[in-house]
């Protein structure tokens, strides 16, 4: 079983890493409903009981998934999910701009957010969501509103905790001040750093665990895309595109080589320095398949000294992958 950490100042203690369960919607290829729930139900043998879901993925399809995952199991997950994207046509929203050739449409009125947590809680099958996260900021509603009908759902006793993702570092200092905030989720590995500069700061001011999504790159950092299919999400991803996914091959060609040097995965190294970067930080790395929960789980084991870790400053920065993140 992999150690535990603190959700926060206050709350409780779950997995170092977790288990982000979009890539079994499909985004990265084709996955099997009964293979996805072996997945699922390994991950929860690891001890990686910090299951990551939205309402989106799959428009409710993997909320749905995860209730079958854990039906004789809900002691042993933490749940955690989403609203916000409107992934129905009927409900109104804001645009907001992703810089990935596509936009989404974001609802973050009080009325829609009490409507989004009864669908979730009803599709994962459970009386009370653990975490409970607005997926992006409304751009037309301010985030004191979002999150005062998100604490109205905690005092009603259908949630335990509240999330916000991809914010920054005023928007959440806005929000605690409605209701204590226990989680931030937002991109953070060393293929994408600017979460050091102003919002981890701010988070550890307040208590607020960090949650870094994609903190593989979007599977770059295993070492072992080498190019991608027709149907793969990150077919969007501007450091994927033409010649940049070649560009940061060469650029990362170190730390891969570190890894190597090692005796560890280039994954393992990518977690394992994540791990390193504090107590606060729980990484909710995806896969499809067992095995590789198992290599991950092993990354909470690797040890990594003050000189490694600056070696890895070193080799790789803030600012080293080639091409614009998602909301860039």
């Amino acid at each position: 079983m992999i150690p535990k950490r603190q959700l926060g100042r206050m709350g409780d203690e779950v997995g170092c890493l977790g288990y982000g369960a979009m890539v079994l919607e499909g985004y990265y290829g084709t996955v099997d409903e009964a293979d996805a729930i072996t997945t699922l139900q390994h991950a929860l043998d690891l001890g990686m009981d910090f299951i990551d879901t939205a309402d989106a993925y799959g428009a409710g399809h993997n909320e749905m998934l995860i209730a079958k995952a854990i039906k004789q199991r809900r002691d042993d997950a933490f749940l955690c999910t989403k609203f916000g994207i409107v992934y129905d046509d009927n409900e109104p929203g804001s645009e907001l701009q992703t810089g990935w050739g596509f936009s989404l449409k974001i609802n973050g009125a009080p009325p829609y957010v009490k409507k989004s947590l009864h669908r979730s809680r009803d599709r994962l099958g459970v009386d009370v969501i653990d975490l409970w996260y607005a997926h992006y900021p409304d751009p037309s509603i301010p985030i004191e509103e979002t999150v005062g009908a998100m604490a109205d759902c905690v005092q009603s006793g259908d949630v335990r905790y509240l999330g916000l993702c991809n914010v920054t570092a005023d928007e959440v200092r806005r929000a605690n001040t409605v209701h204590p905030i226990a989680a931030v989720q937002y991109e953070y590995s060393l293929w994408r750093r600017e979460v050091e500069t102003d919002l981890l700061p701010a988070l550890r001011e307040l208590g607020i665990a960090l949650v870094p999504w994609s903190p593989l790159g979007g599977g770059f950092l295993t070492g072992e895309v080498k190019s991608l299919a027709a149907d793969d999400f990150r077919q969007n991803n501007p450091r994927y595109a033409g010649e940049n996914l070649t560009i940061n091959k060469d650029r990362f060609a170190p730390l891969m080589q570190l890894a190597e040097d090692f005796r560890i995965t280039p994954a393992q190294l990518a977690l394992a320095w994540l791990l390193h970067q504090g107590e606060d930080i729980i990484p909710i790395p995806g896969t499809r398949k067992p095995g590789r929960l198992d290599e991950n789980a092993a990354s909470a084991n690797v040890q990594l000294d003050d000189e490694t870790l600056a070696k890895i400053d070193e080799i790789a920065p803030a600012g080293l992958a080639e091409g614009a993140t998602l909301l860039d």
